[in-house]
């Protein structure tokens, strides 16, 4: 099952005061960025983020998931509605989520 535009729309939407996020589509799903990390993104029209320590704090009781066959869990942000939450959740989560990868040069 693929992830409807609707629903990417919905969460960009709850994100969207929070400054610079970001998606991306890769097969038929999308993933979220928050100034240029990633944190998590849209599966099967669920908003899964990155099971980091200020996450699984912040949501102590929330579901672990799979967004896909062969991936490792991921926490279910279920509180979609909390648009406060949502930029606190991230905020506390940027600083332990790993940096971009450099792109290497094509030669």
């Amino acid at each position: 099952m693929t992830s409807s535009k609707d629903y990417l729309e919905y969460v960009l939407e709850q994100l969207s005061h929070l400054d610079d996020i970001s998606h991306r589509a890769m097969m038929g799903e999308y993933i979220i960025y928050y100034r240029g990390k990633i944190i998590g993104g849209i599966y099967d029209d669920r908003f899964l983020i990155k099971p980091v320590k200020s996450a699984m704090e912040m949501m102590p009781d929330a579901e672990m998931e799979l967004p896909y066959d062969g991936a490792k869990e991921m926490l279910l942000v279920e509180d979609t509605e909390n648009r406060k939450f949502l930029e606190e959740l991230l905020n506390a989560m940027y600083e332990e989520l790993p940096s971009p990868r450099k792109k290497r040069k094509k030669v």
